[in-house]
């Protein structure tokens, strides 16, 4: 969750494309999710293989982004789904809640690879460029900087995924229709894959969480747009897709959840974890 000492960045951001070549390179590796290729491989396979591939072809998903020993299960139900489908993506539009920097609307970074322990990911610098230049969003990198919203979702893309390429937004302070209209950018066909990266409740007991993120998973299963940040950190996100995938006549479906105790065995205070996909 955004903390309250936050940076305020959005009037630092720049509305026309700046290019300036260099790597955003891990900043979470080695406590999020292990800083050994050989070790992360060999986790990544061990989420990925009990969980079940998708007939259906997803358009989009709704992962949670801690640590890996408390939601990466979680998450890979949701990367499973693309088992059958890797040759197919070609681009991967990612967003992030802003967790260290207060940001009004969304940004992409300057860019050129998002890098982990697997390699590189090249940025689709076109598409960044061109959602600027349209006035849908800013670019800067403070707010990238120390994200791991995105970062997390990397690995997981990288392993389920062949080649693609990367739009990586952070979202701020932004209505359903600011985000739906950057994804309405991007024209609705099988080389787009949507990723939403949010958490549920936080620092609730178990028995409060699963009840509180019991209503936020009928409250997205339903479509609904106001979805707050007590309910998920990356609320303004998910209601933006929410918004998107309603107006495109888009199914979604639950496909895991829990919370941090499950794994840790602290049940005073858990994080609440959910997964969708969207098709």
């Amino acid at each position: 969750m955004p903390s309250a000492n936050l940076t305020a960045f959005g009037r630092h951001l720049t509305r026309t494309w700046v290019s300036v070549m260099k790597d955003r390179n891990p900043v979470v590796a080695g406590s999020f999710y292990p800083e050994s290729p050989q070790e992360l491989k060999q986790d990544l396979s061990h989420m990925l293989s009990p969980c079940s591939s998708s007939e259906v072809f997803p358009k989009g998903l709704i992962v949670p982004h801690a640590g890996y020993c408390y939601s990466g299960n979680i998450a890979a139900t949701g990367y499973a789904t693309l088992k059958q489908f890797k040759d197919t993506i070609k681009r991967v539009i990612l967003l992030g809640p802003s967790h260290r920097v207060y940001l009004h609307g969304c940004a992409v970074p300057h860019y050129d690879y998002f890098c982990t322990p697997l390699g590189k990911v090249p940025v689709d610098e076109q598409a960044c460029r061109q959602l600027v230049d349209a006035g849908l969003l800013g670019q800067g990198d403070q707010p990238h900087a120390l994200e791991h919203s995105l970062e997390v979702q990397l690995p997981f893309l990288q392993t389920c995924l062949d080649d693609f390429q990367l739009v990586p937004i952070v979202v701020g302070e932004a209505s359903p229709q600011e985000v739906s209209k950057i994804l309405n950018f991007f024209s609705d066909d099988p080389e787009n894959l949507v990723v939403v990266s949010s958490d549920m409740s936080h620092y609730h007991s178990d028995q409060e969480a699963r009840i509180l993120d019991k209503k936020t998973i009928e409250a997205i299963l339903a479509f609904n747009l106001n979805i707050q940040p007590y309910d998920a950190c990356g609320c303004h996100a998910v209601n933006g897709l929410l918004d998107y995938a309603h107006q495109h006549k888009w199914h979604i479906k639950l496909l895991d959840h829990g919370n941090s105790g499950d794994t840790s065995g602290d049940k005073s205070k858990v994080v609440g974890y959910a997964s969708f996909i969207l098709y």
